[in-house]
């Protein structure tokens, strides 16, 4: 622990240049006593540091004294700050060493490359929750992201949609990946890999026994191929409808991008408004989608999701209407 503190006031004076003994006790949040005597073990292991005396005074690095890192361009540089995010970090428990690797990277730059990172840091910042989406609170998020980091076996209670609604499962967990906001366990079951929402995770036990992962997995990879395969399996059939001009023109920022590139591809002039043929996920499904479309739109097939559409128009008549 004080080896690491020490490193990060060395990092510190390299970053900020002068700095008092409170404000070096502020920000590693110990007391200025403590200060002083680091001061005085990296003075015995021949640290080049200083300090003056008065209000304008504070510790200070003799100029020259750095660590560089070699190899590193500017626009690496950049990269590495804009690609941190702190909310996510925090959520995993890494937010202190986030912070301290963003500083002992800002220490080791050249003065050059630091005002630039300094830049970008300060002009740019990744918001990873969708619109409308709160970040889902995943209790267990921390104790999964050790396991998965250890590869140590895990034991959760799991709720999902279907029935059984609640289920335990003995898990290798193979890594973690944040899309939308929401984070997505990707692990090894017992015969299969599979996809689980942390925030379904309602009890979990980090087991004693450890595992060896997949030979050749590679979790972007597989992320990319599991998405694939649910869109090729999220649509069970096929919906022909009737838009207006007006919902025509509006309708791709109200459906999936799947759902608007096939209705782009199958666009037909039909009189005064657009005829689409679409993918659809499921009969209930598809009737509650158009019916917020409201009068925008008529469903020509399948007879199915006409009568469905139908039956519920009538229902909200006799409700509005009585």
């Amino acid at each position: 622990m004080r080896a690491s503190r020490l490193v990060s006031l060395l990092l510190l004076l390299q970053t900020k240049g002068r700095m008092t003994a409170q404000a070096l006790a502020d920000e590693l949040e110990v007391s200025v006593r403590t200060i002083y005597r680091d001061v005085e073990s990296l003075h015995a292991a021949g640290v080049p540091l200083y300090g003056d005396a008065g209000p304008s005074g504070g510790y200070q690095l003799l100029d020259g004294y750095r660590t560089r890192l070699t190899g590193l361009t500017e626009q690496e540089a950049e990269s590495l700050f804009l690609a941190g995010l702190p909310g996510p970090a925090a959520e995993l428990g890494l937010g202190d060493a986030v912070a301290a690797a963003q500083l002992k990277l800002m220490a080791a730059l050249p003065s050059s490359m630091r005002d630039r990172a300094s830049h970008m840091a300060e002009r740019f910042h990744l918001d990873a929750p969708a619109w409308y989406y709160d970040p889902e609170k995943s209790p267990f998020l921390e104790v999964v992201a050790d396991a998965v980091w250890r590869s140590r076996m895990l034991e959760v209670g799991y709720r999902r949609w279907q029935a059984p609604e609640y289920v335990t499962r003995v898990l290798r967990p193979l890594g973690l990946v944040l899309k939308a906001g929401r984070w997505y366990l990707v692990a090894q079951g017992a015969s299969r890999i599979s996809t689980y929402r942390v925030s379904q995770i309602q009890a979990v036990s980090v087991l004693d026994e450890s595992f060896e992962r997949p030979q050749g997995f590679d979790l972007a990879a597989h992320w990319v191929a599991s998405l694939e395969d649910f869109q090729a399996r999220q649509f069970t059939g096929e919906a022909t409808i009737r838009l207006s001009p007006g919902a025509w023109k509006s309708f791709s920022s109200h459906v999936l991008p799947a759902v608007a590139r096939a209705a782009e591809e199958s666009a037909v002039d039909d009189g005064p408004g657009v005829r689409v043929t679409i993918p659809i996920e499921s009969i209930g499904h598809a009737t509650g989608m158009l019916l917020r479309m409201g009068g925008e739109v008529e469903v020509l097939a399948p007879d199915e999701l006409r009568a469905q559409v139908t039956a519920a128009v009538r229902q909200l008549a006799s409700i509005y209407l009585s």
